[in-house]
């Protein structure tokens, strides 16, 4: 089961399955509301207790969650859905899929961290370490601190039976994203200030797509890991890399910093997560981001929009 079937990464999720030939149950945010405990449970009891063949097991991936960050900070209204969505709703799916048998992988972020990076650690290469999954966590707003609840009630309803994941910087081809906003921006000004002093690692949803795919399918032990696309840039280096798929001139982005573009909610400036866990539990690595941004693009040229210039 796919739940958040209609974003990126379930839609990528609910391709790639079915692509293999496995029996999907693929819901949107209009085929179930997850914050519904009894439509969950009649969801999940339906689908578990579908005939599978041989003993293939109930995974359910639950890519649903409520991203509008800023506007939970300004609005009680968003701040009540991002809990209801992002805290409430895995709890709910994690504790249908223990009653019935299945297995849960849920979807977290970065943005549990508080940004300022590891103490007390450096990475293989010397360089600044990233989070590992044991890190202390400390989100500095809303969105954070509902992801990080929703994490915690997953582990307590399905303690033997639950993968949490956390990623970061996520775009693919369906909906609003960062790299299809700097497409957009690259045909409307002459030059782009973007922020410089925050460090992650971009991630394809197809990309995570395929790794959270490998996970649903393995032994690995209980836990949390990280997944995100390979090595370490800035919001600005991203924007940079789309003006080269562009064919543009990557010089009319121009650095800044978080402090000259505020925002109301609060960005991490260190979202670097180590891929360590991943690895160790013997999964595909996910390609280098500047990779994946060639190959995704090529797959959805419609995120360059019509500032292509090739």
């Amino acid at each position: 089961m796919v739940t958040g079937a209609g974003g990126a990464l379930g839609t990528d999720l609910a391709g790639l399955l079915r692509a293999d030939g496995e029996r999907v149950t693929a819901l949107t945010r209009a085929e179930l509301d997850i914050t519904d405990a009894d439509a969950v449970e009649r969801a999940v009891a339906a689908w578990a207790g579908a005939d599978r063949a041989g003993d293939d097991p109930a995974v359910l991936l639950n890519a649903a969650a409520f991203t509008a960050v800023d506007l939970a900070e300004t609005d009680p209204d968003a701040a009540r859905a991002a809990h209801e969505v992002n805290t409430v709703a895995p709890g709910l799916l994690a504790a249908a899929c223990a009653r019935h048998g299945a297995r849960i992988v849920h979807v977290s972020t970065d943005y549990v961290f508080d940004g300022a990076g590891p103490a007390g650690r450096s990475a293989p290469d010397g360089g600044r370490a990233g989070y590992e999954p044991d890190d202390p966590t400390g989100p500095a707003g809303v969105y954070g601190r509902t992801k990080e609840a929703g994490e915690q009630r997953v582990r307590e309803a399905a303690p033997e039976a639950h993968h949490v994941v956390r990623t970061a910087w996520v775009y693919g081809g369906t909906g609003a994203n960062f790299v299809r906003t700097m497409a957009r921006l690259a045909g409307e000004r002459d030059t782009l200030h973007v922020v410089d002093d925050q460090h992650g690692s971009p991630t394809w949803s197809r990309d995570l797509a395929v790794g959270l795919v490998a996970l649903g399918r393995s032994g690995a032990a209980p836990g949390t890991l990280h997944a995100t696309g390979g090595g370490v840039t800035t919001w600005c280096g991203l924007a940079r890399a789309v003006f080269e798929e562009l064919g543009a001139d990557p010089e009319r982005v121009r650095g800044c910093t978080t402090a000259e573009f505020p925002r109301p909610a609060p960005r991490p400036a260190w979202s670097v997560l180590s891929p360590a866990s991943w690895t160790a539990a013997g999964l595909p690595a996910l390609r280098p981001w500047r990779e994946a941004l060639s190959a995704a693009v090529v797959r959805h040229p419609e995120l360059l929009g019509p500032a292509a210039v090739r």
